[in-house]
């Protein structure tokens, strides 16, 4: 273990390594530093600027760190009522709580808040799960959006040149009304970057309460008939196409596999002209 400035060619920052073994992204690496959960060479690491090569011992949690495996990544149908993340000071369940217990350790590209649901990705490489979270990978984030009060197609219509809300700048969301049924409307939304509770805070400000947030997509991933709290791991193949050359390397052929089916999905599939789910029941 050596210090950057004296690293050798072939070590990497401890935080790459952890995110590039699928156990957290680089910025949960550094706050799993800070809360003494890592050593090197049973040494408890205090900060995050070190480097390290495949010579040093790394425990996490009192676990030797595992073997990098091939890049991998999976749809999964995240339920309402669960947090996006690890471990919740407030005890809530956690997506990683309901995971298929088939899945190896994995982290989520992005999250999705705890009343919303639909489409999140999962990968084994922390890495990956950053690069797929940046704007600049072009991707449009759709979802199906039911709000309450009378929508007007002007204002959904004005989104297109953006948004202030509070302070925040949010860049063009294109929304449009699939249909108007009394005070309930079905909207579909579309931006390429989601910040936090951008959506429910860009309706309120137009005057509408989000009761339902649905993701159906993610670029090119669809949430399409995957059932709820189901995983379908993607081909390698397709990783390839998505993902480019920096994929290529790291990924092996694999099987599109489902991996635990649940009751009955909840949310429609992605379609060009997407239709309103059935109301859900009580």
């Amino acid at each position: 273990m050596t210090e950057p400035e004296n690293a050798v060619a072939k070590g990497d920052r401890i935080a790459k390594v952890l995110a590039r073994a699928g156990l957290c992204s680089r910025r949960d690496a550094e706050r799993w530093i800070a809360e003494g959960r890592v050593r090197v060479n049973g040494r408890l690491l205090d900060t995050p600027a070190c480097v390290v090569t495949e010579r040093d011992q790394i425990v996490v949690d009192g676990k030797p760190l595992p073997a990098a495996d091939r890049t991998r990544l999976w749809r999964f149908h995240k339920p309402a009522g669960v947090v996006t993340t690890h471990r919740d000071p407030q005890g809530r369940p956690t997506l990683f709580d309901i995971l298929p217990p088939e899945l190896p350790r994995v982290v989520s590209v992005g999250r999705l808040d705890l009343n919303s649901e639909g489409l999140i990705l999962l990968t084994n490489d922390g890495a990956l799960a950053r690069r797929l979270e940046l704007p600049s990978t072009g991707w449009v984030r759709r979802y199906r959006v039911r709000v309450h009060g009378i929508v007007d197609p002007a204002q959904l219509a004005s989104l297109e040149n953006g948004v202030t809300v509070d302070g925040v700048v949010y860049g063009p969301i294109r929304a449009t009304l699939d249909s108007q049924k009394g005070e309930n409307a079905w909207l579909t939304i579309s931006l390429r970057e989601g910040k936090n509770r951008e959506i429910r805070r860009v309706m309120e400000h137009l005057g509408y309460m989000t009761s339902r947030l649905i993701r159906v997509a993610y670029g090119p991933f669809q949430l399409g008939e995957l059932e709820r709290e189901g995983a379908a791991e993607v081909t390698g193949k397709v990783l390839r196409d998505q993902l480019g050359a920096a994929a290529e390397a790291a990924v092996e052929r694999t099987g599109q596999t489902s991996v635990k089916q649940a009751s009955a999905p909840t949310a429609p599939a992605a379609r060009t002209a997407p239709r309103p789910p059935r109301r859900p029941r009580a």
